[in-house]
């Protein structure tokens, strides 16, 4: 069976679990820490806070950024429940942006359409969430622009782009110049996590993901008001150090006050020592996808079938590679291509039914055909295997088997 991702754990990384288990600490440790400095020196921000899921990195950086009942938050439809469910933990309204049509991002055009909208009925935002889907950036310095002019705070779904960058010229400004417009302008490469063009950025380290804790998230952010909020939330609402505490009578002792409504979302040492030898080895984790998803885009050239789209100003760090079925063409549809990989061992997937088709959401009165362009992504979408650990021979058996599929 070949898998759609699969962690990869050295033996570095059980040797470093392994010292854990015989410490002290086996939570509320010193490896929690150095895991969060690490993140943060790597993706350029001045906090990380690590926490047991990308979940619960959502859900303390809206309460952090005081989302509450009748605010709204806005995200992708293309994405895991998550990062709209964010918002319903914090009595919040939902809705969505639908995605640009190549990128499967959240589309820029549509989100400014929706937020001239939404002024004039007065119901703006309060919360974007725009998700790095598959890995490749969105057009953060344009997203970032709008929330200048609108009000919104910006937290990235980063779920699936620890190591992904993008240049500090926008998307937007380099697609236009590649359509024929001359200029030249000096660009930097930022990476996602650094907060440059948000409030806080969040990641996952699930199994499938990049590099894995087990389960497992962190928060970035550049605001150290944010950071002591994230951290306090993360622990029951509790703090220790004496300037955040209330004061109390001389004689009685309190070496901790819960002084917020939080919650026991802390990583343990366990998972932060992995997450750490992890870390080691990002940049070739990233390269090795990166070496995947070019053969993948070489081998399926000439078939009826779409590749992920890369942005030249952007690098994606390939968590997922997603291809879409041109039905029209080859004549065979998603479900046969998803039945016929699973009779084969290889294990495709789907990445996203979008959320406001969840019969959750359904409820609240979301319906098929809101938001066209993420319905149509959906309805020809199969992610295919890409992982480090992903061999030749099983590739070449992947790319086969949409040969023949396609035939």
């Amino acid at each position: 069976m070949i898998p759609y991702g699969r962690q990869e754990i050295s033996r570095a990384d059980i040797e470093a679990v392994l010292e854990v288990l015989h410490s002290d600490f086996l939570t509320q440790g010193p490896k929690v820490p150095c895991f969060e400095q690490i993140v943060a020196n790597y993706c350029g921000s001045k906090h990380a806070v690590a926490v047991n899921s990308a979940t619960s990195a959502l859900h303390i950086a809206c309460l952090a950024l005081d989302l509450g009942p009748g605010d709204w938050l806005w995200t992708s439809p293309n994405t895991f429940v998550a990062s709209a469910n964010c918002a319903l933990y914090c009595g919040a309204k939902v809705d969505f942006v639908d995605i640009h049509p190549s990128t499967y991002n959240l589309s820029v055009d549509a989100l400014e359409i929706k937020l001239q909208q939404a002024e004039r009925q007065g119901r703006l935002p309060k919360i974007l969430v725009p998700v790095h889907f598959a890995g490749q950036p969105c057009d953060m310095l344009a997203i970032h622009a709008l929330s200048q002019k609108y009000g919104f705070k910006i937290i990235e779904d980063a779920s699936h782009a620890i190591g992904s960058s993008y240049e500090s010229e926008s998307v937007s400004s380099a697609l236009i110049r590649r359509k024929g417009e001359s200029g030249s302008q000096q660009s930097t490469e930022i990476k996602v996590g650094s907060c440059m063009h948000s409030d806080i950025t969040i990641f996952s380290f699930h199994p499938v993901k990049i590099i894995t804790t087990g389960e497992g998230g962190m928060a970035t952010t550049n605001d150290s008001k944010l950071d002591e909020r994230l951290k306090c939330l993360r622990t029951h609402g509790i703090v220790n150090k004496r300037e955040s505490m209330h004061p109390r009578p001389e004689n009685e002792i309190w070496n901790y006050q819960q002084v917020d409504l939080g919650y026991n979302y802390r990583m343990t040492d366990i998972q932060a020592a992995l997450g750490v030898s992890q870390m080691s080895r990002l940049d070739r984790f990233i390269e090795r996808r990166r070496e995947i998803a070019a053969e993948y885009d070489t081998a399926f050239a000439s078939l009826p079938v779409i590749t992920p789209f890369q942005h030249t100003k952007a690098n994606s760090s390939f968590h997922l590679y997603p291809i879409r079925i041109r039905e029209s063409i080859c004549k065979k549809t998603q479900q046969y291509f998803f039945e016929e990989l699973h009779a084969r061992g290889i294990m495709a997937n789907l990445h996203y039914i979008p959320v406001h088709r969840q019969p959750y959401y359904e409820a609240m009165g979301f319906r098929q055909g809101d938001f066209p362009e993420a319905e149509a992504y959906f309805r020809e979408a199969l992610t295919l295997p890409i992982y480090a650990s992903l061999s030749e021979s099983e590739q070449n058996l992947v790319v086969n088997a949409i040969k023949n599929l396609t035939e």
